[in-house]
């Protein structure tokens, strides 16, 4: 325990010491215009040149959100909690979103101008380094291949797009153009994510050979996202931008041609997961998506979707299971890695994370304890059950309920649970927040840092996700080839 005390007193000193070297990079932004981003491949961003030519020396990254809707503001909520980081510019065709973003904005002393039409903004705005697209999947290729071609680093939203068409011309702008396009799947850049998959996974392979995965997004009912009175957008303005009604520009996720549906507004953020954790790509999928709740007249994709995938890695044969239904929130959303010697229960909400061992298959984990890998929920395990000694009746955590009045156990089981461990590692941090750090220090370093989710990767993630959608059309399993990975 005194070991796994220390460690966590170093990673705590780790983290001090990691956001004192980061706001020392943003603060020493004139490597954008220095030989080691040039020597990096990546091209000057055109408000760094103009500032650059100025003799200014430019202390602040600039930015603009483009898409201010509910994920954008998210993102813009962390972004300001980054030193150096400042929002120049907003654009989005609803202007309760620009209202409100601006509001806040300025409430933070960025001086901003708005916009309608990103064409419009990029035109103008000749200050910009970066632009953080948040607007519905079916703009994300346009958005940012265009905030590309201007000379701008993206930082977009999952999903990379609504067709992989679309997302291969993000891959190749990004390459053609030698700008930075991070994709938003959040996790990969999660220190508990990280640690679990670096450490326990890869590393120590504490969970023995993985076989199997489970995963889920349950979410409950919902009325969608209602449009606040006299703040409708003309007929004409919406279809403009691709909306028939205000309606389907509020909760565009369940239209097709608009979003992908659950499996894909929800669940590539697991699916990703999945085959990072595994360290390979799915083999074939099966599915089945059902409407069993909503209207469809007002929700064209289903409520209620389940696939199996099936995975070949270089430790063996995997199957890989993921649900999302939207009409219970039974359960929240997890993952759940099962191996031959324990399992691991992940989650990005609330910090989630356990660690069962399987007693009948795997060795004393004190090893790993006492290294500061994992740590124990419980020390005193069956014991207490066997001895019910006062002192471990007093301090015990475990699943076996204690009656103060009586000294009594209760709730004793013939078969005892698993022995459960946690995480030394603490995300301290909003959801996006790292992920948006690991953008903007890839930028800051000139490539030195790499990104945690790069167009490829993203591009990965879009194949094996919108695939599911193939397959419950098809009704049948469906195959992945090697190559349709790759762009």
């Amino acid at each position: 325990m005194a070991s796994t005390i220390a460690l966590r007193a170093e990673t705590e000193r780790s983290d001090k010491m990691n956001r004192r070297e980061t706001k020392q990079q943003i603060n020493r932004r004139d490597f954008l215009h220095s030989a080691t981003a040039a020597g990096a491949g990546l091209a000057l961003s055109r408000g760094a040149l103009a500032r650059a030519k100025s003799g200014t020396k430019p202390d602040d990254i600039n930015i603009a959100l483009l898409g201010a809707g509910e994920q954008g503001k998210v993102l813009m909520e962390d972004c300001r909690k980054i030193p150096g980081v400042r929002f120049k510019a907003v654009c989005d065709i609803w202007p309760y979103n620009r209202k409100w973003i601006s509001r806040r904005l300025r409430a933070y002393r960025h001086e901003h101008n708005t916009y309608v039409d990103y064409r419009d903004m990029l035109d103008k705005e000749k200050d910009l380094d970066a632009v953080i697209v948040a607007t519905p999947d079916f703009w994300h290729a346009d958005h940012t291949v265009a905030c590309l071609e201007a000379g701008l680093h993206v930082y977009c939203e999952k999903e990379m797009s609504n067709t992989l068409e679309s997302a291969r011309k993000m891959v190749q702008a990004a390459r053609r153009t030698g700008k930075l396009l991070q994709i938003g799947h959040q996790r990969r850049s999660n220190p508990r994510y990280v640690f679990c998959r670096d450490n326990l996974i890869n590393g120590a392979k504490v969970l023995g050979r993985i076989t199997a995965v489970f995963g889920q997004w349950n979410r409950s009912p919902s009325p969608g996202r209602l449009v606040p009175k006299g703040f409708q957008i003309d007929a004409g303005t919406l279809a403009r931008y691709g909306y028939k009604s205000m309606e389907q520009f509020r909760n565009w996720r369940w239209y097709k041609g608009l979003g992908g549906g659950p499996i894909v507004d929800l669940g590539s953020h697991q699916i990703d997961i999945y085959s990072w954790f595994l360290g390979a790509n799915p083999k074939s999928v099966i599915a089945s998506g059902r409407t069993n709740f909503y209207d469809k007249k007002t929700h064209e994709w289903y409520d209620t979707a389940m696939a199996i995938f099936e995975y070949e890695t270089s430790r063996g044969d995997v199957t890989a299971f993921y649900q999302t239904i939207s009409s219970t929130g039974s359960g929240g959303y997890f993952e759940n890695f099962m191996g031959s010697q324990g399992s691991l229960i992940i989650s990005e909400s609330n910090n989630r994370c356990e660690i069962y061992r399987d007693r009948k298959t795997a060795p004393e984990w004190d090893d790993w304890v006492e290294g500061g890998l994992l740590y124990k929920q419980c020390d005193c395990e069956i014991e207490c059950i066997e001895k019910a000694a006062e002192k471990c009746i007093e301090q015990c955590r475990c699943p076996q309920i204690k009656e103060k009045e009586t000294g009594i156990l209760v709730d004793v089981r013939e078969t005892p649970p698993p022995p459960k461990y946690e995480l030394p590692v603490a995300m301290n941090k909003k959801y996006h927040q790292a992920h948006l750090e690991n953008f903007f220090n890839t930028i800051y370093t000139g490539g030195e840092v790499e990104l945690n989710c790069p167009a490829e990767v993203g591009y990965e993630t879009a194949v094996a996700v919108l695939k599911v959608n193939e397959a419950v059309e098809a009704a049948r399993k469906l195959t992945f080839e090697p190559d349709e990975f790759a762009v």
